[in-house]
């Protein structure tokens, strides 16, 4: 399917809903999942890396999402983190939709998926967790994460996972030049948390002010 699903509002072919089971937050989750989206049969292999090797949430405040698919990654901050709002942010509406029926069909009403340009442009995020689409390219890339992680609120950390072969060192180092550079006043510190299989995760923290 190549990348149709990172960047088309409307992926191609028919939109078939079936159930998915996955264990989301240490338990079995009856869920649904369809055709058109990033793995669509389970949780991938760096997402699954991610939500077990990522430090507990923030468990108030705004949460993100970077490109929620079915959910994974939002479904699990928001079981996690139920008196905390979580932004689920993708470009694709396929997915929207998906994670929305399946935040509804978990009792979580402080999980809110939505395109990106609907998100308020003020608001800041305790804690950011993604496996950011990086097959989609650097230049595509940059802007993706330059648009949301310098929206890390005061004393928040942002995690991302990235397969080693894939970059994840260069892109370590590009984050640290380029967010010291065009962003000084925040004092984003990048750093590898730790390493699992064939995937590295990566973290930035922005100081308490």
């Amino acid at each position: 399917m190549g990348t149709d699903h990172y960047f088309s509002a409307q992926p191609a072919g028919p939109d078939t809903r079936r159930p998915l089971q996955v264990v989301l937050a240490g338990a079995a989750r009856q869920l649904r999942t369809s055709s058109g989206i990033f793995s669509p049969d389970g949780v991938d292999k760096g997402t699954a890396v991610l939500l077990a090797e990522a430090p507990p949430p923030a468990p108030s405040g705004n949460l993100l999402d970077i490109g929620c698919g079915w959910g994974p990654i939002a479904l699990t901050l928001g079981l996690r983190s139920p008196n905390a709002v979580v932004y689920a942010v993708d470009v694709n509406e396929r997915c929207l939709a998906l994670t929305r029926e399946n935040a509804s069909s978990l009792g979580l009403p402080n999980v809110q998926a939505s395109l990106p340009d609907e998100v308020d442009p003020t608001v800041e995020f305790s804690t950011i967790w993604s496996n950011p689409p990086i097959r989609v390219g650097k230049d595509e890339l940059h802007v993706l994460l330059l648009t949301w992680l310098p929206r890390l609120a005061p004393g928040g950390s942002a995690y991302l996972v990235v397969q080693k072969n894939l970059g994840s060192d260069s892109l370590q180092r590009w984050l640290g030049t380029e967010l010291s550079a065009r962003f000084p006043e925040l004092r984003l510190k990048v750093s590898r948390e730790s390493t699992s299989k064939t995937f590295r995760i990566l973290r930035l923290l922005r100081p308490e002010e």
